[in-house]
């Protein structure tokens, strides 16, 4: 069986069994915060209170760790809290290397929170392994990669990177929102940890919130990740988890949609007289990860960013005119939608002001492609 059957078939399966009491074959929630002690002290259904372990999350984790390959999963409250564990894990006065390139929350989290609290952070661009390579000349704990980057859509050689981190005695993690495990497995390509927003593309619905840190192997870094998510307790709801399990279910189909949608978009803007830049990794001309990512993703994902001429004015315009599109923050949800990233990120954005970043949803190709149509002519 191909590894992609495999899992397919391991998103519907996984962390569901028909219920032995009642027949049920839809998984049941678990909302009770604590669990009962047997005579003798001990914990017979394995489980003592939800900060520690649950049910719905125990599932989510076991299904993410199979997903990526790896050993073992700990799931957290949001996406930022998972990074968060893996930083928290680290000893005042390491040194971590993180992309110049990333989703804003990332280097917020590192400069604001984490260096006054003393890690060394050094910001690289992980495009340009020559860079990566000369930054690992001095010590490093830790190479922190996001692929493919938000907003801008590059793509960084997973593989070699880790090579020249392993050379350099520092591990690696890796940001695979965006690709999710059926479109890439960082843990294969040599990666230490795998890191997920699980609220974007995992749960798919924009209705729960989520994150989860796979380790393809024990080490006493994954370790301290596992006490700091016991003892900070930023752990998911059980209906978080139950409804991201849901939500994986229907992964496969949903992400050959989005990357189908995605790419017929992306092609269209690429011709379109009305457009300055159009950032797809699917694109074959896109000399940003077109060939390391035919190499490392099964495919190119559902996120397109798009430069209109004319900078954060005619940006706004055009998002204003579409009618199919939201716009509204996040992606990966089953809708399409449409943000303007440099008036979100603020100061240290590396977003044009004409850029507009798009979640391409699952509704028909066709209609996204004339919404975005007659909003770039009208006015252009």
């Amino acid at each position: 069986m191909d590894q992609q059957r495999q899992l397919e078939t391991l998103c519907v399966q996984a962390g569901r069994g028909v219920d032995p009491m009642t027949g049920a074959v839809a998984s049941p929630l678990h909302l009770s915060t604590t669990f009962e002690r047997a005579p003798d002290g001990s914990f017979p259904g394995g489980f003592s209170y939800i900060r520690e372990q649950n049910p719905n999350r125990g599932d989510l984790e076991s299904l993410l760790a199979r997903l990526e390959g790896g050993v073992a999963c700990r799931a957290f409250a949001s996406g930022t809290a998972a990074a968060a564990a893996i930083f928290q894990s680290l000893r005042p006065g390491d040194r971590v290397l993180a992309p110049n390139e990333a989703y804003y929350g990332t280097p917020t989290l590192l400069r604001e929170s984490f260096v006054p609290w003393g890690l060394e952070v050094d910001f690289v661009d992980m495009a340009d392994l020559g860079a990566v390579e000369a930054a690992l000349a001095r010590p490093a704990r830790l190479v922190f990669i996001e692929t493919p980057s938000n907003p801008l859509i590059t793509v960084c050689d997973i593989a070699a990177i880790c090579e020249l981190a392993r050379a350099a005695g520092a591990q690696v993690a890796v940001d695979n929102t965006w690709a999710t495990p059926l479109l890439q497995r960082p843990l294969e390509h040599g990666a230490d940890f795998s890191l997920h927003s699980t609220t974007k593309y995992l749960g798919g619905h924009s209705d729960a919130m989520g994150g989860a840190v796979v380790a393809r192997e024990e080490s006493e870094l994954f370790e301290r990740i596992t006490l700091t998510q016991k003892h900070a307790g930023a752990v998911p709801s059980p209906w978080d988890c139950w409804l991201i399990l849901r939500g994986i279910r229907t992964l496969p189909v949903r992400m050959r949609a989005h990357c189908a949608n995605a790419r017929a978009v992306a092609e269209f803007l690429a011709g379109h007289p009305g457009v300055e830049q159009v950032l797809y990794p699917g694109l074959a001309g896109d000399a940003r990860g077109h060939e390391i990512a035919k190499r490392q993703m099964s495919d190119f994902g559902g996120m397109v960013s798009v430069e209109v001429p004319g900078g954060r004015e005619r940006a706004f315009e055009v998002a204003a005119r579409l009618r199919v599109f939201t716009r509204a923050t996040s992606l990966g949800g089953v809708e399409s939608l449409v943000e303007h990233r440099a008036s979100i990120e603020g100061a240290f954005t590396r977003a044009p002001e004409g850029l507009l970043r798009m979640s391409i949803g699952l509704e028909n190709a066709k209609d996204l492609i004339e919404d975005l149509d007659q909003a770039l002519a009208r006015g252009a």
